[in-house]
């Protein structure tokens, strides 16, 4: 083992910094990542989302204040035997103890910090590989948070070519406002969106090419937001016209059959843009698909049908996309930059195989004494047991460190029988979800070319695969309207238990495929811990939890004399509550200054005129605030949704 004074540690954190500009620069999905050295080696150590730790879903809050971002950073810490003392370098939140400037590659300096922290997250997810090989890869996300850029940049969405690590940067565009947009008309997340796409038949007939001819989504200083809400405006309007009077499909309502075709071209809208974003980065780089890996990240990286696409259009070698792939990677994407950088990986690699990075379960036992009155038997696992639960049934499965990102992949997650569309409505039910939307499978890596067309892993759940023909009727709960599935590709290396019982499903019903779902009710962070998924399991009257690779059997009748919990399990939200005060200080703050809400409004985004605070006019702020504000009653209308998110009255569980 090597001696303590021989090992360094890291952290890279997405946190809104602490301070006065906490309330310009609210960052969302926030989450910290623990890295080591120990002389030629670096590792993940750990990657914490802080909505898992909040319970505040898409976690938004800041902590205002530098004591509150250091009592948090150092409750994490704590749980590996560690605090802020031992930190060498903190990287990606400015004022933090330790805090260091990140180096960016020469060639890259015309995009933010957020993209590259994207673009780097599944660059460099194999260092070896990223050193031997050819990548292809490309940032879209919806938009970058400027939070470590001193000046505006001239693209948005970082693209690269690296042959043998010899890097080549390219603006690229980002489909990904075109799903913002349709989430702000629709008023619903990009992953339903994303799946509603595929699940009704109400179709319309619009050229998509014709639709995305001249417009350019690179961001910049000509930002995307009001040409993709044209762009989806207009599908919306065309589809409204030619559904009038046209009978929609039943089994929808009305609206959901008008998102549903409007989402489909949509979505053809956005392979468009990622096809380019190909095209632009191999013409180039002057290298062949085929030759290539082909990396993506950010947001839209989450898109499994555009992912697909490119594999198949393009014939890479294979994807390399980090299960956290939307902001909740920032931490992972920031930290590998500053490695890189700081040239710590010239005589090191580091590797990122697994999921599997999250707390650790370590309360089960604590769990299972607070619950024992709805607790009836604890016993070992067994797989053969397992399958015969399963067996038209849901399931609650809980098993060492938790996933990072937002999808479930087999730690923290409901397990169901696709043979059954009981179980996916049931599942559906217990998420408070629309009934329509099919349930991801998790496949043996054995048997998965039995089932599925096509022969790539998926180990994370980011591409789309048709299920075969002949099998379909077998297993209905996974199967969309076009056949397709969003499948996870499990081997016995990757997570040992969860194969065991598989296999085991799999002798049962001549089935190798299970459905999987995350573990948590609508509008809460996935659970984190055995307290928390015995609360779910309690309110939805799940008979069967498996946690930490034990069967806990429990009760579904009323408990005499014990109430049973009626919500989400509280978590830590000590570290957040009470900052009122704080809040509104630092915005008075501003106030104070001079500064006018719409000047501030116009700091939030615009990196070059915070860089000048200490010598721009407050007047001069304050003017072009104004004078944009003036311009458009949009804009009037985001400087008001600012004030309401971020100013005093600013709900602190958002």
């Amino acid at each position: 083992m090597a001696d303590r004074h021989d090992v360094e540690h890291f952290l890279s954190g997405y946190l809104t910094p602490p301070g006065p500009i906490a309330v310009l620069s609210a960052r969302h999905d926030q989450n910290v990542a623990l890295w080591r050295r120990t002389g030629r080696t670096v590792e993940l150590v750990r990657v914490w989302e802080v909505e898992r730790v909040s319970g505040q879903k898409h976690h938004h809050q800041p902590l205002y204040t530098p004591s509150r971002a250091e009592a948090f950073l150092n409750g994490l810490l704590a749980t590996e035997g560690l605090d802020l003392s031992d930190i060498s370098a903190s990287w990606g939140t400015p004022s933090l103890p330790g805090h260091a400037e990140i180096p960016v590659p020469a060639g890259a300096e015309d995009f933010p910090l957020h993209s590259l922290g994207h673009l780097f997250s599944g660059l460099l997810m194999d260092s070896a590989l990223f050193k031997r090989e050819t990548v292809i890869a490309m940032a879209v996300d919806g938009g970058p948070d400027f939070v470590q850029d001193r000046e505006t940049k001239s693209a948005w969405y970082a693209g690269c070519v690296s042959v043998r690590g010899r890097l080549a940067f390219v603006p690229v565009e980002s489909p990904g406002p075109l799903y913002t947009a349709a989430e702000t008309i629709f008023g619903k997340e990009p992953g339903t969106l994303m799946a509603l796409a595929s699940a009704c038949r109400t179709r319309i007939d619009v050229d998509a090419e014709a639709v995305m001819a001249g417009v350019e989504l690179f961001g910049g200083r000509r930002a995307p937001w009001q040409e993709a809400h044209r762009v989806v405006a207009t599908i919306v309007s065309e589809a409204r016209r030619q559904l009038a009077g046209r009978e929609p499909d039943r089994e929808f309502t009305d609206e959901e059959n008008l998102q549903s075709a409007v989402m489909e071209v949509v979505q053809r809208c956005c392979e468009l843009v990622a096809v380019r974003n190909v095209e632009r980065l191999l013409e180039a780089g002057g290298v062949r698909a085929e030759d290539a890996y082909l990396s993506t990240s950010g947001g839209f990286a989450l898109n499994c049908p555009a992912n697909s696409l490119l594999m198949d259009r393009f014939g890479f070698k294979g994807l390399l996309t980090p299960p956290c792939a939307n902001d909740s990677g920032q931490a992972l994407g920031l930290g590998l930059l500053a490695l890189y950088g700081t040239g710590a990986l010239d005589t090191a690699d580091i590797l990122i195989d697994s999921a599997y990075y999250g707390n650790d379960l370590c309360d089960v036992d604590a769990a299972l004494a607070e619950f024992a009155p709805w607790v009836e038997e604890v016993g070992d696992f067994s797989p053969d047991r397992f399958a015969e639960d399963l067996t038209d049934s849901v399931v609650a499965w809980v098993d060492g460190a938790a996933e990072i990102g937002p999808r479930a992949l087999g730690h923290r997650s409901l397990l169901g029988d696709p043979r059954s569309t009981k179980v996916k409505d049931l599942l559906n039910e217990y998420k408070q979800r629309q009934w329509w939307r099919p349930v991801a499978p998790i496949v043996l890596a054995e048997s998965a070319a039995d089932w599925f067309e096509g022969d790539r892993p998926s180990p994370y759940m980011l591409e789309t695969v048709q299920v075969r023909p002949e099998v379909r009727d077998a297993v209905p709960a996974i199967v969309h309207l076009d056949g397709s599935a969003r499948h996870q590709v499990l081997t016995a290396g990757a997570n040992p238990l969860l194969h065991r019982a598989i296999a085991a499903f799999h002798a049962r019903t001549g089935v190798p495929i299970v459905c999987n779902t995350s573990l948590n009710d609508r509008g809460e962070p996935v659970v984190d811990t055995a307290a928390e998924a015995l609360v779910f399991c309690i309110r939805k009257g799940l008979r069967v939890a498996y946690l930490g690779g034990r069967r806990i059997a429990l009760r579904t009748a009323p408990v005499p004399e014990t109430a049973p919990p009626t919500a989400p399990r509280e978590r830590s939200t000590a570290y957040f509550a009470g900052q009122e005060q704080d809040r509104d200080a630092l915005w008075q703050g501003w106030l104070d200054e001079g500064y006018t809400e719409a000047g501030m409004f116009l700091l939030s985004r615009s990196p070059d005129l915070r860089a000048e605070l200490g010598s721009s006019t407050v007047e001069r702020v304050n003017a072009l605030g104004a004078y944009e504000a003036a311009g458009s009653p949009g804009h009037a209308l985001m400087v008001r949704r600012f004030c309401t998110a971020h100013g005093p009255g600013a709900p602190s569980d958002r």
